[in-house]
């Protein structure tokens, strides 16, 4: 990661008000914007309700069941990101918004911030390590926690952190969930070749986050790595006015079945 901005300004936002998909998605591409005027966010965040959130190029109406969606009364969005299809329930969500010459090239800002989480994992008596280098996941791989890809957040019961960038002219938006707990299987019963009859059941894994206080505990350990790691003076900031009315106007966009189900 490129040191010699220290002067740059960021701006961390622990957004304590969980909100719907679309909002979400909304608020990190205005981040995206802002970078692109030379603004440096960090966002910690949650949904509600819960989501499935699929990714910007992700074939979403040949691999999922809409009518299965619907029936089961589940919300959901398309990211303006890559990746593919992300259950969004009992998790921690990052959004990292920058210009790209603070991070280098998309896989060096991958690399950078999933090692910056990692160690904030590590600080909390976690396992984390980044998954080995391998030929890049495609769209059709299925779910985004079904198979890791290289550099990806792993502990010994599997991925624990998926994430997804966009990049628009001199700035880059990624973003990504840090499980808690681990519903992921939800996904693939959502699928248009799911069993009629399957009961969606969550699988749920012993991981040392799913504890009643480990949100909490996350929120801080992840807040202090960052300013830690890289450099400029952080301001921690609540609900910005300016961002969130920006932001609305993206609201249709990311409400819009259109553009949900688009592909």
């Amino acid at each position: 990661m490129d040191s010699s901005g220290d002067d740059r300004e960021w701006n961390l936002w622990i957004d304590e008000t969980p909100r719907a998909g679309w909002a979400n998605m909304a608020i990190d591409r205005t981040l995206l914007d802002r970078a692109e005027l030379g603004e440096c966010w960090f966002r910690l965040y949650s949904w509600e309700p819960h989501c499935l959130s699929f990714g910007r190029h992700e074939p979403a109406l040949r691999r999922y069941s809409r009518e299965r969606i619907r029936g089961l009364g589940i919300d959901t969005v398309r990211r303006p990101t890559g990746g593919r299809a992300v259950w969004h329930s009992h998790e921690l969500t990052y959004a990292v918004a920058s210009p790209c010459r603070y991070f280098g090239s998309l896989p060096e800002a991958y690399l950078e911030i999933h090692q910056t989480l990692a160690d904030a994992l590590m600080e909390l008596g976690v396992e984390a390590s980044l998954a080995p280098q391998t030929p890049a996941v495609g769209l059709h791989e299925g779910a985004c926690f079904e198979r890791p890809a290289g550099g990806e957040v792993m502990t010994a019961q599997g991925k624990i952190i998926g994430s997804a960038q966009l990049r628009h002219g001199t700035a880059f938006l990624q973003h990504g969930s840090i499980l808690l707990q681990d519903e992921q299987r939800l996904v693939s019963q959502l699928s248009i070749d799911a069993r009629d009859d399957l009961v969606l059941q969550p699988t749920e894994f012993p991981a040392p986050l799913d504890r009643e206080d480990a949100r909490g505990e996350l929120i801080e350990a992840v807040s202090a790595r960052v300013r830690d790691r890289w450099a400029g003076v952080w301001r921690l900031t609540h609900g910005p006015v300016e961002v969130l009315r920006s932001a609305s106007e993206l609201y249709p966009e990311f409400r819009s079945p259109a553009w949900t189900w688009r592909r």
